[in-house]
């Protein structure tokens, strides 16, 4: 099924549940949509609109981090609840273990053999692994691996 019709029959379930803050999330996922496809003038991709979901979860991880640095705990329930209704639309995250094997694997592949090589590593990888891994997570463990290696 198409990520938007998925998103649009989560949408109608929600309401009939009285889910507000599930229809809350998925409005505005939308809505960031509905703004893309205005961006672009022609209708979203799936792997488009799972750009526009990894988006709005690296938003709120991010919102999280400064909720939780501010002492705002009531916040940071908030975007917690509402970075769980967004994993749902994600692709199974990837293990630490697996990403370390996709990052060994690239690094044979490119040749890779210092810290400076990082950006061909992640180059490679990135489209592989695109919202199955926090981009965050990854460059640091490659940043790890790399330095190991030298």
């Amino acid at each position: 099924m198409p990520l938007l019709d998925r998103l649009s029959s989560e949408l109608k379930e929600s309401l009939k549940a009285r889910n507000q803050l599930k229809v809350e999330v998925i409005r505005l996922l939308k809505s960031s949509i509905k703004n893309k496809e205005i961006e672009k003038m022609s209708p979203l991709t799936d792997e488009e609109i799972l750009g526009v979901i990894i988006s709005a979860a690296k938003q709120r991880r991010d919102s999280i981090e400064q909720f939780q640095k501010g002492g705002r705990e009531d916040l940071v329930q908030k975007e917690t609840s509402e970075l769980e209704i967004l994993q749902t639309f994600l692709p199974q995250q990837l293990s630490d273990e697996e990403v370390v094997n996709e990052i060994k694997t690239i690094i044979t592949e490119t040749g890779a053999s210092s810290p400076k090589d990082m950006g061909k590593v992640m180059k490679v990888l990135i489209p592989r692994i695109k919202g199955r891994a926090d981009g965050t997570k990854v460059s640091s463990l490659v940043k790890e691996i790399m330095e190991s290696i030298s």
